[in-house]
This record gives C-alpha cells, sequence and structure tokens, in this order.
C-alpha cells in the first residue's frame, strides 16, 4: 500500500522555518575557533603607566635633584642643661604625695586611689542636688498638685446635698404611697405558690417591701437628709 502523505506537510514546513530562530538548534551552537594567535601572555592584564614626559606642553619640567645654590636649614642647637635648670627653677614645685605605711617592714601605699583620703567632701559641689534630681522633683510636685486640683474639682460636682423639709415630706409619702401598693399585691397572692412563677413574684415583692420599709425608716428617723449631686 502507497505510504500516507498528509495534504498540510507543505504548510507545516512553511510555519516551521518561519517560526525557527538562530538559538533554537539541535546539539552545540557553531561558533567562530579562537586563532592560536590569541592567547593569554604574561603581563598582559596588569594596568599600563603611560610613559614620562619630559616636556609638557612646551615646559620643561622641575628635577627632582635640587640646585647647587640650594642651602639646607641646619637645626640650632639647643642647650637642653640650661633649659632644664631654667623649668626647674621657674616651675611649681610638687606637692608631696600622701603615704601609708602599715607593715613593720615599712609597705606603703597611696592613700589617695585607696579610698581613705578625703578628696570628695572638698569638692565645691559636694553635698549639692544634682540639677536632673531637683528638675525630677519639680515635675513630681507640679502633677501632685494637678491631681490634687482634679480631685478637689471632682468633690465639687459630687458635693452633698441638703433635702429641704417640703422634699423629704415629698418622698417619703411616695414611698409610702409605693409600700402600701406593693403590700396589696402581697396580700393578694394566692395562698398556694406550687409554680416556679409563683415562688419568684412573691420572693420579688417580698424583697421590694423589706427595701421600702428600710428606706422609709431611714427617712424618719434622721430629719436632715443629704444626697449627692450628679
Amino acid at each position: 500500500p502507497l505510504r500516507y502523505i498528509s495534504r498540510l506537510r507543505t504548510l507545516a514546513k512553511q510555519e516551521a522555518e518561519k517560526n525557527k530562530s538562530q538559538w533554537k538548534t539541535m546539539g552545540p551552537a557553531k561558533v567562530a575557533v579562537p586563532s592560536p594567535s590569541d592567547f593569554l601572555q604574561k603581563h598582559s592584564k596588569e594596568p599600563k603607566l603611560e610613559p614620562r614626559k619630559k616636556e609638557q606642553d612646551g615646559k620643561t619640567l622641575p628635577l627632582s635633584v635640587p640646585r647647587r645654590t640650594y642651602h639646607p636649614v641646619t637645626r640650632i642647637k639647643k642647650n637642653f642643661i640650661h633649659k632644664n635648670a631654667v623649668a626647674v627653677i621657674t616651675g611649681t614645685p610638687k606637692k608631696p604625695r600622701h603615704f601609708c605605711v602599715d607593715t613593720r617592714q615599712g609597705d606603703k601605699y597611696l592613700l589617695e586611689p585607696s579610698g581613705l583620703f578625703p578628696k570628695f567632701i572638698k569638692k565645691k559641689n559636694y553635698g549639692v542636688t544634682p540639677k536632673y534630681v531637683t528638675r525630677r522633683n519639680e515635675e513630681i510636685k507640679r502633677e501632685q498638685e494637678e491631681y490634687e486640683a482634679s480631685v478637689l474639682e471632682e468633690l465639687k460636682k459630687k458635693a452633698m446635698k441638703r433635702l429641704s423639709d417640703e422634699e423629704r415630706t415629698n418622698i417619703l409619702k411616695a414611698l409610702k404611697k409605693n409600700w402600701e401598693e406593693t403590700n396589696s399585691a402581697f396580700q393578694s397572692l394566692p395562698v398556694l405558690t406550687d409554680t416556679r412563677y409563683k415562688r419568684m413574684h412573691k420572693e420579688e415583692l417580698e424583697l421590694k417591701l423589706k427595701q421600702l420599709e428600710h428606706d422609709i425608716e431611714a427617712i424618719e428617723k434622721h430629719e436632715g437628709v443629704y444626697i449627692a449631686n450628679e
């Protein structure tokens, strides 16, 4: 039988040639072979200095060799013996150092670095409170004053106010009227409290009656009643 040949074979070849790139190859890419004469030589990568120019812009550069007319500066000889003698005569004498001998063999040590010599109490600022401590104490005092002022302001806002006789009488009448209504509701309860709701309702009325009796007794007992301003 004849081999099958697709009718789109020509079109597929054209598409493959059209989309083919140079780097899409099979196997290693073909690159130029380096020349045998182009090889790495010794000191070829080191930086090369420009050759020294004797003349620049038509002017001769100065030479580093000194001229014949040059005379070096000679050092002046100093008399160190005389200099040291003058320094000793005009200088202030050294103060004697304080020592302490603590053994029979004469072993001694300096008093100043040992802490036994009272040098710190002779300072000008000895016993003076540091500035940062004084500043901190002033800040604490100011904060305390601000806090006390705020507390006094709150107390003034919540100052106690005395009820007048008329207000006391009206409050007492209202409490007694409320007690009578609550007592009437309590007396109207059924004798048998067989449900949870009945028991809860009875306990609620009992607590309300006790609170009203306590309030009535407190107001009747004290003539002057004070309340806080909110």
